[in-house]
C-alpha cells in the first residue's frame, strides 16, 4: 500500500479525497485477507457519504463577502484615478475584473481560513465568488459613470418636443404601450380601436389597423400584459376582451346570468365594466370591476367562469360600486376605488371576504376615483377623483387622511389618470374643465412642490409616462394623442418615425394603346332612324304600349288580377266558379228575366196565391193617396 501525503488544512476538497481513498484501502486490504483468492467485484464501498451525511455544510455570510469586494474594488479604482491626474480615465475593464478578482479570493481564503479552526469537520468544497465578485466590481464602475446622465434624463419632463396622432373625433379615453414601447394602442368613445407600430410608420403617422371589437360599447381601458404578447380591451359592455398584437381577438369573458341576486352565483358580470388591469407578474391572470358591485379576477385559458370574485360594500353593508381597480407592484393587493369616496384593500394570501385593509372618506362621496396609480418602490399610492383632487397615501400605514393633498385640478372625465415618473421623483396628472382647455400637471414627491404646468389646446383624460422610452402620451378630448419627448434623452419610439419621410405614393409610368369603345357605336346602343312616317306608324301600332291597346278580354281563370267575365267581383267569381248558383249571364235583363214567370206564377200558384184563396180571393193593393197640401199660416 503506498503512503498517504499528508492532507492540507487548507484545501478542504483535498481532505474530503484523502479520506475517501484511505477508507477504501482499507475496505480491500480486508477483502484479500479474508480470501485473497477471490476477486472483488463491483465498486468499493463509500464510506466518506455516510459519514457526511451526518455532518453539516459550511455556511457563508455573501453579503458581508460581496460589500467586502465591492468596496476593494472601488478603493483601488480611486486610486487607480487619483495616481492618473487629471487625465481622462482610459482604464481597461479587464484591469477592473483582476482586481476585484484579487480583493475577492484574498477575503475568500481569509474567511475560508478563520472558519477551519473553529469547525474542522465541515466538508464540501469551497464557494467560488469570483465570478459575483468580477460583475460586481464591473457594475460599480458602470453604474458611477452612467448614473449621472440616467439621473438627469429622469429628472428632465420629457416636453420639449411633440407629435400628434390622430385616433378619431371623439375623446381618447383609453391608451396602452407595450412594455418594450414598440406599439401603441388607442381607443375612445367613437367605440374604435387604433394601433400604431413606431417601427413601421413614417412621419405620415398612420396607424396600421383599427377595428371596433365591441360593437357600439365605449372603451373604457387598455393595458398590455407584462410580456406584451396580448392586450385587455374593457368596454362598457358585461364582457372584457383579450386580443393579440395584431388586434385578432384571444379570448372573451363569459356574461353572468342577470336574474339572479347573489353575485357570487353568476360567471361573469352583469352590469357594465369600469375598469380592468392585468396582474403584474403574471400574463394569464387579469382584474376587472363593474357595476354590479363586483371585482372579479379572471384566467385567460379559462373563459367560462371567473377565478376569484370579491365584492365591496358601503358603510352600512349596501353595495358600492366600483369605479377602478388596481393591482400593487408585487402584485399581492388588489386595490378598489368606490363611488361612496372609499379605498377598499385586499391581501391575495388571505381570504378575499372581508378587505384587509379600507380607508372610508379617501375622496368626496358620490364622485368617481378615476385611477389609481402605485409607486415604483410600492411604498405610496396616488388617487385621482372627480372631486378635483389629487392624494398620496402610504400603504406601509393607511392612515383615515392622506399624506398629501393637490386640490384644485378640474376633472371632468372619468378616465383621467395619474401616476409617477420611472424614478419616483415625479408625481403627474391631468387636468380638463369647462372652458375646453387642458393641462399637464407635474408635482415633486418629496417637497410637493409644483414643477411644471404644461397647457394643451384640449381637455386630457389619459397620460402616460413610459420608463423605457422615457417618453409622454397624452390623450385629449378632441380626438388626438400627443406623443411628448426630448431628442437629448428619449430612445425609440416617437424618434424611430419622426425622421422618416412620408412615402409617396407610387405613379404608374408609361403609354397603354387600349380600344376606345363608344356606347353609340355599339349595336345594342344604337338607335335606327325611320325611313318613313308610315313604317315608323306601322310599327308603333304593333306595339301594345305606344298605340294604348285596350287589355283583351280574358278566358278562362282570372289573372294578372282580373276576373273572367263570369262576374265583376271576387265574390261572385269564387261563387260561381264553385258551382254554388247557376252562371248568369250579365247581358239579360233582371226584370224581363222575372216577368217571364208571372204567367206560369198566375196559373199555378203555389206559394202565396193558395193561402189566401178562401179569405181574400181578389187581391186588394193599396191605393196610392195624394199628399194634401200644407195650410198656410194666418197673418196677423
Amino acid at each position: 500500500m503506498a503512503e498517504d501525503p499528508m492532507p492540507s488544512t487548507s484545501d478542504p476538497e483535498s481532505n474530503v479525497e484523502d479520506k475517501a481513498s484511505r477508507d477504501s484501502t482499507c475496505v480491500c486490504s480486508i477483502t484479500r485477507s479474508k480470501d485473497d483468492s477471490e476477486r472483488l467485484v463491483g465498486p468499493p464501498v463509500n464510506l466518506s457519504a455516510e459519514r457526511n451525511s451526518t455532518k453539516k455544510a459550511r455556511v457563508f455570510d455573501l453579503n458581508a463577502i460581496f460589500e467586502e469586494a465591492r468596496r476593494t474594488a472601488m478603493s483601488r479604482s480611486k486610486e487607480a484615478r487619483l495616481a492618473e491626474g487629471p487625465k481622462p480615465s482610459t482604464s481597461d475593464p479587464e484591469s477592473n475584473v483582476k482586481d476585484g478578482a484579487t480583493g475577492g479570493s484574498s477575503s475568500t481564503s481569509a474567511a475560508t481560513r478563520s472558519e477551519e479552526g473553529s469547525d474542522e469537520e465541515l466538508v464540501g468544497p469551497p464557494i467560488t465568488l469570483c465570478a459575483e465578485v468580477n460583475e460586481e466590481g464591473t457594475s460599480s464602475e458602470e453604474d458611477e459613470e452612467g448614473s449621472e446622465h440616467t439621473t438627469e434624463a429622469y429628472r428632465t419632463i420629457p416636453v420639449k418636443e411633440q407629435l400628434t396622432l390622430r385616433h378619431g373625433t371623439k375623446i381618447v379615453s383609453a391608451l396602452a404601450l407595450d412594455p418594450n414601447g414598440a406599439r401603441l394602442v388607442t381607443g375612445g368613445y367613437d367605440f374604435d380601436i387604433t394601433l400604431f407600430d413606431f417601427a413601421g410608420m413614417d412621419s405620415s403617422l398612420q396607424p396600421f389597423r383599427s377595428l371596433r371589437p365591441c360593437d357600439c360599447h365605449q372603451i373604457r381601458n387598455l393595458e398590455y400584459s407584462c410580456t406584451g404578447d396580448t392586450f385587455l380591451v374593457v368596454s362598457g359592455s358585461a364582457q372584457a376582451k383579450v386580443l393579440d398584437r395584431d388586434g385578432f381577438e384571444v379570448m372573451e369573458c363569459v356574461k353572468g346570468d342577470q336574474y339572479i341576486t347573489d353575485m357570487a352565483r353568476t360567471k361573469g358580470h352583469v352590469a357594465m365594466l369600469n375598469y380592468g388591469c392585468w396582474h403584474p407578474r403574471s400574463r394569464e391572470d387579469f382584474l376587472t370591476c363593474a357595476n354590479d358591485g363586483t371585482l372579479r379576477l379572471w384566467n385567460v385559458d379559462k373563459p367560462n367562469c371567473h377565478k376569484a370574485l370579491v365584492k365591496t360594500k358601503q358603510l352600512g353593508g349596501l353595495r358600492a360600486i366600483p369605479s377602478t381597480c388596481r393591482f400593487s407592484r408585487d402584485g399581492q393587493l388588489m386595490v378598489a376605488g368606490c363611488q361612496d369616496g372609499s379605498l377598499q384593500f385586499w391581501d391575495q394570501r388571505r381570504t378575499l371576504v372581508h378587505p384587509s385593509s379600507m380607508v372610508r372618506e379617501a375622496h368626496q362621496r358620490g364622485t368617481d376615483i378615476t385611477c389609481m396609480a402605485f409607486a415604483h418602490d410600492g411604498r405610496q399610492l396616488a388617487t385621482r377623483s372627480c372631486d378635483d383632487t389629487l392624494k398620496l397615501w402610504d400603504t406601509r400605514a393607511l392612515r383615515p387622511t392622506a399624506l398629501h393633498t393637490f386640490a384644485e385640478l378640474d376633472n371632468l372625465y372619468p378616465a383621467t389618470d395619474c401616476g409617477f415618473s420611472p424614478d419616483d421623483r415625479v408625481v403627474y396628472t391631468a387636468t380638463s374643465n369647462a372652458a375646453g382647455v387642458g393641462q399637464l400637471v407635474f408635482f415633486e414627491r418629496d417637497t410637493m412642490r409644483e414643477v411644471l404646468r404644461l397647457q394643451l389646446p384640449s381637455p386630457v383624460a389619459r397620460i402616460i409616462w413610459h420608463a423605457r422610452l422615457n417618453q409622454l402620451l397624452a390623450g385629449l378630448a378632441c380626438g388626438e394623442v400627443r406623443l411628448l419627448y426630448d431628442a437629448a434623452y428619449s430612445h425609440h419610439g416617437a424618434l424611430l418615425c419622426a425622421s422618416k419621410a412620408a412615402r409617396a405614393r407610387p405613379t404608374p409610368q408609361g403609354l397603354t394603346l387600349a380600344q376606345v369603345l363608344t356606347p353609340h357605336a355599339l349595336p345594342l346602343f344604337r338607335e335606327e332612324r325611320p325611313r318613313s312616317s308610315r313604317k315608323r306608324l306601322e310599327k308603333a301600332r304593333k306595339d301594345p304600349v305606344l298605340s294604348q291597346r285596350p287589355d283583351l278580354p280574358v278566358t278562362g281563370p282570372g289573372q294578372g288580377g282580373r276576373i273572367a267575365s263570369a262576374g265583376n267581383t271576387l265574390s261572385s267569381y269564387i261563387v260561381r266558379n264553385l258551382g254554388t248558383t247557376k252562371r248568369v249571364d250579365d247581358n239579360v235583363d233582371p226584370r224581363e228575366a222575372i216577368l217571364k214567370y208571372a204567367k206560369e206564377a198566375a196559373e199555378n200558384p203555389y206559394w202565396v196565391t193558395p193561402a189566401y184563396a178562401s179569405t181574400q180571393p181578389k187581391p186588394v193593393f193599396q191605393e196610392s193617396e195624394e199628399p194634401t197640401p200644407a195650410k198656410k199660416p194666418k197673418q196677423a
